[in-house]
């Protein structure tokens, strides 16, 4: 049986910055992967844009940590040549009936402490972006758009700098409460025996939960699918381009994001699925069309399909918002387990803020 201080289980962005961070300070942190390599699910399918905080309400985690970290994940990219870019966005109205929504939208973004946010009229819009469809837009400045496989490569190297592991192709089978800790169980028959266990494992947390022995009827994680388009006719955009939201908090609707390189796609759209698929079809190729074509001109044969994602939400098809659960589990007879459920957007934003989080509450 193998002995370590702190179990991570999960290394997409959130898991690999929880390791970055707390083996700063804390020894023996082993970061453990059912997969062959880092970030392979959640975490390197979406449209790596490093939000602002505009979305959340206020005091809620979501909030709290993609406006904290938003900052710390500029800073990382400065300090470790992580390909980023500071683009900024546009949320468009394009009807009149949307305008309120826009205020609102402002208003929010400035009450959980987001800098810079600005209501532009069309003429502005269009000198910004030529080909963008909007009566008035919210500016923000603080969005941008980033590498996340770089900056999962990064994190994970700056882990192994101060001597964490991370072993891959280790799939935990069970966990077990024992006097001093827990151990925890893998497909391949190895055994660990942790102090601390920190359950990252973003589309399956609820299932690492359930493992540890919580009630998770509360926690179920509920798989909500994106697809994403691309096309090549569109160029020259400098901004994100989005429209508003979805009122019930499940997507912030089909938008235009950059890469790097400057290629334009659209998406994600949102609906919920029972099995974890990646595959892809034109199912839904006249509702992006229609709803790309609100905020920019595009033809319909100009629309390929690009990519997916899967979300894991807390929220289910007919629920009220949910917030991120991060809690340490004494409470539930579980003390040194820290679950992290329903990680999704903006899980990337703030995945430095999220490990400063949980290095607090170890150092409880």
């Amino acid at each position: 049986m193998e002995e370590v201080n702190v179990l991570v289980i999960g290394a997409g962005v959130v898991g690999l910055s929880i390791a970055k961070v707390l083996s700063e300070e804390f020894e023996d942190v082993v970061v453990v992967e059912k997969e062959k390599s880092f970030g392979r699910h959640t975490s390197s399918r979406n449209s790596e844009v490093i939000h602002s905080g505009i979305y959340y309400s206020k005091d809620s985690l979501k909030a709290k940590f993609c406006v904290e970290g938003n900052k710390l994940l500029y800073d990382f990219c400065e300090k470790h040549n992580v390909p980023y870019q500071n683009c900024g966005k546009l949320v468009v109205a394009t009807s009149e009936e949307e305008l309120d929504a826009l205020y609102k939208l402002k208003e929010k973004g400035e009450r959980n402490g987001v800098q810079n946010l600005k209501i532009i009229d069309k003429e502005e819009c269009l000198q910004l972006e030529p080909q963008v469809k909007a009566i008035k837009a919210l500016k923000v400045d603080a969005t941008g758009i980033v590498d996340t496989h770089s900056l999962m490569h990064q994190l994970a190297l700056q882990a192994e700098k101060n001597d964490a592991f991370i072993i891959y192709d280790m799939e935990v089978t069970a966990i077990k409460k024992v006097a001093n800790g827990y151990q925890v169980s893998f497909a391949d028959g190895e055994i660990f025996q942790a102090n601390y266990v920190i359950n990252s494992a973003g589309l399956f947390s609820d299932k690492i939960a359930e493992m540890a022995g919580l009630d998770i009827s509360n926690l179920k994680i509920h798989w909500c699918k994106g697809e994403y388009y691309k096309t090549t006719k569109i160029k020259n955009i400098k901004h994100l381009i989005y429209p508003l939201p979805d009122p019930k908090g499940i997507s912030l609707g089909i938008h235009l994001t950059i890469n790097l390189n400057g290629e334009v796609r659209f998406g994600p759209n949102a609906y919920y699925v029972d099995e974890l698929n990646y595959a892809m079809d034109e199912t839904y190729l006249d509702d992006f069309y229609q709803a790309v074509n609100r905020y920019i001109e595009v033809k319909k044969e100009h629309l390929q399909l690009d990519d997916c994602g899967i979300r894991p939400k807390l929220q289910g098809p007919n629920d009220d918002y949910r917030d991120y659960y991060i809690q340490e589990e004494s409470a539930n007879g579980l003390p040194n387990f820290i679950n992290l459920i329903g990680i999704e957007s903006p899980g990337l934003t703030s995945c430095l803020a999220i490990a400063e989080y949980v290095k607090e509450i170890m150092k409880k």
